[in-house]
């Protein structure tokens, strides 16, 4: 339920025309591709919190479950960073903390669920190409 949380905070905060008025790479995905692409991350991470929290919630699993709410919170920021504020600068350094620290939920989960650590490979993936595009975005837009 907290990642749906974290997902429904990010649509106050559409990209609309300053979105639309940046110059953009070539590989930048057309914009449709996002609401799928992280309606499918977002459910795998709940999926994956889960399988940590049935071996014995919150008291038995403090530290993963910590890291999860430490990322999920970092991904809820991002978006006000970037759209909100438009500071693809500061929403960059802030992604590379994110990135970070879903690399630790990823390594935390993995001790106690490999199947939780596999759902949250493609989150970093992805996260990794969103910053990557963040990057771009910020150098071509100064």
């Amino acid at each position: 339920m907290a990642s749906f949380a974290a997902a429904t905070f990010g649509g106050f905060f559409s990209p609309g025309e300053w979105y639309a008025s940046l110059q953009k790479p070539s590989w930048t995905p057309p914009p449709w591709v996002f609401g799928p692409v992280w309606t499918v991350l977002y459910t795998m991470m709940a999926v994956a919190a889960w399988l940590v929290w049935r071996q014995g919630g919150f008291a038995a699993q403090r530290r993963p479950l910590g890291l999860f709410v430490i990322q999920l919170a970092l991904n809820a920021s991002w978006t006000p960073l970037f759209f909100g504020l438009r500071r693809p600068d500061l929403a960059f350094a802030e992604i590379v903390l994110l990135w970070v620290a879903i690399a630790a939920t990823l390594a935390a989960f993995r001790r106690v669920s490999v199947t939780a650590a596999w759902l949250l490979v493609p989150y970093l993936a992805w996260v990794s190409f969103a910053a990557a595009l963040n990057f771009a975005l910020w150098r071509l837009n100064p």
